[in-house]
Formats: structure tokens, sequence, C-alpha cells
């Protein structure tokens, strides 16, 4: 009974809708920090006087800084202020923003994304650990639900925006427009945003384990990026780049061992709901970031439609994704039963992916949205929903690495999975041209000095080589989405097995207490005491 009362005072002094408001907006801007910009780059790489590396690097510094810190900002989450957090991400995305938006020459405009890159990764983790910190997991559902429509907003809807800012206002309007809002999103978390107070004593920080997990994982990033462009993949900096990145890895696996607070606790990973909930992860990441780049470049390439236009085609799958996240996020809520809609969602995934792996030139654009939609349906249902399953599985002492942690291998696994499949995407097009070799030599043009990357206007083009392309563009894509559908069958069978633990209805504080109290000591047990607070 003492708890329940201490739940109720807190709810009731503790101003949710403001401070989520606060969140929302910070967490906005991070998403639309890596895909506003998509549309632009060529003019902003031409306006800067850069070349192709500028390009690469404006995209793989951010994600490389989004990537790399996520874990970070999640483990100094559990040992030290989140609201003070949230204010220095806030604070160095606003900087990196604004050197960004201010550049006149690439390497400018680089540093000034690795340091947005690194402000938005603290957002895109603090904010669902502060989430996690006032409302409890049953009553996080419907909250989560947003938390995963602004970031389903962020990405799929940020090329259109980026598109239409570039052609009113100019590119630079694609960093400085984020900054009013992070500065309100700031004075909101400033203004209503207050934690308990953490308790006092020295903070051991894993410095080590997280230089060498950055190095690590920043190796492996840069050779996926660049790998088949920047060099060969059979070459000696590739097989370099790939040995020395494991390398540093396996060594940051032995640091991690012997460290009193590490990065990334090995013992998470003992934990069969975080396993399965990073395995689900994985899929995720692919289908949320793949289906903004390749069905960008299927209707832009082989539908020959504008990037405004794409834009605009690929507003069913948002709405599916705002629509899903929301009302399934309310109806876990409010009977506490999560599984059937996550399995649902799961299963929409893997039909939408399946049938985008049918797709060609000639495919009614109805039939497209339907498919897009039943992806979106699946984001929705399962993206937000899942750091949810990972933070009720574990520790609540553990809730700040476990979020970081799905948060990290979600983006890791589908930056590695769409450049995969970007590779597939171009083998499958580079084969559907050597395939067409007779009609093109009849028309006079030798097939095996198409350079089917460096084509960005497929209207400018002659026939027969405009259908090829149009036709390879098309096979490439669907090879790509087909590809991925082994992941999407692992996501369902990941959730059909996830543990059905019921949601606590208390927040994270109170089972730290009640655990602490029960335990009568610190130390932090493993991921089953937090089944004795569920109700």
């Amino acid at each position: 009974m003492p708890s329940t009362t201490t739940r109720d005072a807190t709810q009731e002094h503790v101003p949710v809708g403001s401070i989520l408001t606060g969140l929302l907006m910070g967490l906005l801007v991070a998403m639309l920090s890596s895909s506003i910009v998509s549309t632009s780059l060529p003019r902003i790489v031409a306006d800067l006087g850069g070349t192709q590396s500028t390009l690469t690097w404006m995209v793989t510094g951010s994600l490389l800084a989004i990537t790399i810190t996520t874990p970070v900002w999640g483990k100094l989450a559990d040992l030290l202020s989140r609201r003070a957090l949230v204010v220095a991400a806030l604070g160095i995305f606003i900087i990196g923003s604004a050197v960004a938006g201010i550049a006149f020459e690439p390497i400018t405009m680089i540093a000034g994304r690795i340091i947005q890159g690194a402000g938005a990764g603290g957002l895109l983790t603090l904010t669902q650990i502060v989430l996690a910190e006032i409302i409890s997991p049953r009553d996080r559902g419907k909250y989560m639900g947003l938390f995963g429509a602004v970031m389903a907003v962020g990405t799929i809807g940020g090329p259109l925006l980026g598109g239409l800012i570039t052609d009113v206002f100019g590119w630079r309007w694609n960093f400085l427009a984020t900054i009013p809002v992070a500065v309100i999103s700031l004075i909101v978390v400033l203004l209503t945003l207050k934690l308990p107070a953490r308790p006092g004593g020295s903070v051991a920080i894993d410095y080590a384990g997280a230089l060498l997990i950055s190095a690590g994982v920043s190796g492996l990033l840069v050779w996926a990026s660049l790998g088949g462009s920047g060099f060969e993949w059979m070459s000696g900096t590739s097989a370099l780049l790939f040995g020395g990145s494991a390398l540093i890895l396996v060594l940051a696996l032995l640091v991690e061992a012997r460290a009193k607070e590490p990065i990334i606790p090995l013992t998470l990973f003992r934990n069969k709901g975080f396993v399965l909930t990073v395995i689900a992860s994985l899929s995720v990441g692919i289908a949320t970031y793949g289906t903004a780049v390749f069905m960008s470049q299927y209707l832009q390439l082989a539908r020959g439609v504008s990037t405004t236009e794409s834009g605009l085609i690929a507003l069913p799958q948002v709405i599916a994704v705002t629509v899903s996240s929301t009302v399934i996020g309310a109806l876990i809520s409010k009977s506490g039963n999560w599984k059937p809609w996550m399995v649902g969602g799961a299963s929409s995934l893997l039909i939408g992916t399946t049938l985008l792996g049918t797709i060609g030139t000639e495919t009614p654009m109805p039939f497209l949205w339907v498919y897009m939609a039943l992806v979106g349906i699946g984001i929705g249902s399962i993206m937000q929903n899942l750091v949810l399953m990972a933070e009720a599985n574990v520790d609540p002492r553990e809730v700040g690495v476990a979020t970081a942690g799905v948060a990290f291998f979600r983006s890791l696994g589908g930056t590695f999975g769409v450049t995969v499949l970007g590779a597939v995407l171009t083998w499958q097009a580079k084969s559907i041209v050597l395939d067409n070799r007779a009609n093109l030599e009849a028309a006079g043009i030798n097939a095996t000095e198409v350079d089917i990357t460096r084509i960005s206007d497929v209207g400018s083009l002659a026939e027969p080589l405009r259908g090829v392309v149009q036709a390879a563009y098309a096979g490439g894509a669907a090879n790509a989405f087909m590809f991925s559908v082994p992941l999407a069958i692992c996501t369902v069978l990941a959730i059909i097995f996830l543990p059905s633990k019921k949601l606590s209805e208390k927040t994270r504080g109170e089972r730290v207490a009640e655990i602490e109290a029960k335990a009568g000591a610190p130390e932090t047990t493993g991921p089953g005491p937090s089944s004795g607070s569920r109700r």
C-alpha cells in the first residue's frame, strides 16, 4: 500500500504533458538530423566545392557519431543526472547544427555533422530513459506509441521536408531550422523536468571500454560504408580495416568483462528477453532505414518520379506508422497485454517486406501504397515497444544501458543491413544491364561501360538505355527487399518467444527502491528480481 500512495503522489505532481512535449521535440530534431539532408546532399557538396568523399562522410560521420555514442549516453544515464545529460545532448546538438548551417567548406561541414550526431545519439537514448523514470511500464505503452510515431515521421518524412526546405529557403535551413525547435525543447526540459537526485559518492566511468567500443564500431561502419566504393572488398585495405576493427572489439569485450561499471554489461546477454529484443530490433532497423533508402531509389530511378513526388508516395507508410504506434501503444497500456499486438505487427512487417520483393517497373501505385502501409504498420507496432520489452526484462537499475543497447543494435544492424542490401541492389542492377547487352549494343551502347551507380536522372537517358536502367533498378530494389525477408521472419520468431511478462504499474524509481529494500544491499542483482515488483 505505501508504494501505491507514493506512485499516485509522484504522478500527480509530475507535469507529464509538458515534459513529453520537450522530449518529443528533441527526439524529432534528432531523427530529422539524419534524414532531412538526404535530398539536398548533391547541392550541398556542389556549393561547398566538395567531392563524392565529402558526401559520403557527411552521411557516415553523423551516423558514426550517433551509433558509437548511444551506449555511452545510456551508461551515463545510469550513473549521472538524467536531466543534466538531456540538457548536454541538446546543447551539443544545437552547436553541431549551427556549425553545419554556416559551413563554407567541406571539413567544417563534416565536423558539424559529427557534433550534431553526438547530440542526436544522446537525444535518441535519453528521451526514452527519462520516460521510463517518470512513467510505469504499464502506462508507458501509449507514450511509446507517440515516440515511435515521431521517430518514423522524422526518418521517413525527413527527405520530403528537406527537399521542400531546400527548394524554398536553401539547404542551410535544413540545419538552422532545427535550432529553434531544439532551443524550445531545452527550455521546456529546464523548466519542467525534475527527477530525484542521484545518491552521492564516486562514479566509475569505463573510459577504456567506451574508447574501444567507439573505435571498433567506427572501423566496422567505415568498412561497410566505403567498401566497394572507396576500396575493393577483396583488398588489403579492406582486410586491414575489418581485421583491425574486429581485434579492437575483442579487446573491448575483455575490458567490459572486468570493468566495474561497463558501458555494455555482458551480463545483459545472459538475459533471454534482452537478447530477443536485440534480434528483433535488427530487422526493424533495416525496415525503417531500408524502405526510406531503397524506395526512394526505386521511385526516382525505376519509375522516374521527382524527389518531392517520391516523398509524397511514401506518405501511406508514414500515416501507417503514426496510427499503428499510437493506437497499439494505447491498447497495450489499457490491457497490459502486448504479445498479440506485437506478433501481429511483426507479421505485417514480414508480409509487407515480402510483397515489396515483387515490385517492378509496372507495379500499380495503389499496390505500392498497400505494401508500404503494411511495412509501416509493422514498424509502428513493434519498434518502440521493443524498447519497452527490453526495459521490462532487465533489472530496473540497468534500464539505461538496456534502452541504449536496443537503440545501439537497431542502428548498427540497420546500418550494416542497408549497406549490404545496397550492395545487393547494385549487383543485381548491374547483372540486369549485362543481361540486356544485346539490346544496348544494337543501339551502339557498350553495356560494360554503363555505370549504374552514377545515374541520377533517368529522364535524361535515351531509349533503350532508359528502359534497361529502370528495369535494373526495379529488379535490384526488389531483390534487396527479398533478401531482408529472412530477417523479418527472425523478428516474428523472436517476439513469439519473448517471455510473456506482465508490465509493471510502478515507475523505475519505485521498482529500484523495492528491490534494494528486499535485498538489503546496493549490489545489482540479475534480471530476475524485477519480476518481484511486477503486477
